[in-house]
């Protein structure tokens, strides 16, 4: 990979991040409205983490995997994010070929996990709802452990080939991104050569990392609502479809984005579309995915009464 990294350095040796407009005055409103979803971000997924691990009510596996869901979302903003802020309010917007194609790994492969999660996430949900009594027993911490290692594999590996796929392409000029980080499709209007080939590629990828985990998740909860309408009482149906509405909340604001961005032909992308799309399964999906889950549960919300000592923990 380093060979193709100099090979291509030769000729190009930075990009120019054009972000969002020239104007400084729009710049300085949406650096004040970034920051402040990054911070809030950061503080959210930031308070997740330390409430599972300092609650023991919350060390189940359901918990393990919104933590790691937490750890990723930190990671997937400050990838882009930090360097988006400071492309606002400076007149520089350069990054060196290098930190772009960095980014660009780093990024995807967080992204790449993270959507595979998701469908061990509903696996999850599914065990817990349909087979209560052995949950503990199905959902042991080796399998879970294995579970997110696959997870973080397929986010390693595929990560490796997207970006390998898109800078072993020859970029001469002109260098100037349209977007306002590296990513797969707005690099790739750069490249000297035809880039047919890596929109197959990209189609075929996103089919096996977004359609497939998104088509499980589909199929799994099937059988959850088949199991949660056998539930005679209603406020117990009412019980398992909470549990899982976060849940799909978030795999939808995630995953629907994605598989526009990435399964469909280079040609028809619009960079405006591409700037819009990124947004909200990068930054607007890291914000709400703290929000959701805590608002809408209850154990979330005990441990954090607890933890702070602002009120009565309820039983």
């Amino acid at each position: 990979m380093q060979d193709f990294l100099w090979r291509n350095r030769s000729s190009l040796t930075e990009f120019i991040l054009l972000g969002f407009s020239s104007n400084k005055q729009i710049n300085i409103i949406l650096f004040s409205i970034f920051l402040l979803l990054y911070l809030v971000t950061l503080l959210g997924n930031g308070l997740i983490i330390t409430l599972i691990r300092m609650d023991a009510r919350l060390h189940t596996p359901m918990y393990f995997f919104l933590n790691v869901l937490s750890i990723l979302d930190m990671g997937y903003v400050t990838t882009t994010v930090p360097q988006m802020l400071v492309h606002l309010v400076c007149q520089n917007k350069t990054i060196s070929y290098t930190g772009c194609v960095a980014q660009m790994y780093i990024f995807l492969m967080l992204g790449i996990t993270e959507s595979w999660l998701f469908a061990i996430m509903a696996y999850d949900r599914y065990v817990a709802i349909c087979h209560p009594l052995r949950y503990k027993v199905i959902m042991s911490p080796l399998l879970c452990g294995s579970m997110v290692a696959f997870c973080g594999f397929w986010g390693i590996s595929c990560a490796l080939i997207y970006t390998v796929s898109a800078m072993i392409l020859p970029y001469c000029g002109p260098n100037e991104i349209n977007h306002f980080f590296c990513e797969v499709p707005a690099v790739l209007k750069l490249a000297c050569a035809d880039t047919s080939l890596n929109d197959q590629v990209d189609f075929i990828l996103g089919f096996i990392l977004l359609l497939v985990p998104l088509s499980l998740i589909i199929l799994v909860y099937i059988n959850i609502f088949a199991a949660i309408l056998r539930i005679r009482s209603t406020q117990g149906r009412l019980k398992a479809f909470s549990t899982c509405a976060s849940h799909i909340t978030v795999v939808t604001m995630f995953s629907i984005p994605c598989m526009v961005m990435y399964m469909r032909p280079g040609s028809e992308a619009s960079p405006e579309e591409d700037k819009k799309l990124a947004l909200f399964y990068n930054v607007i999906s890291a914000f709400l995915n703290p929000i959701i889950y805590s608002l809408r549960n209850k154990d979330v919300k005990r441990a954090f009464l607890k933890v702070t000592g602002w009120g009565k923990v309820p039983e």
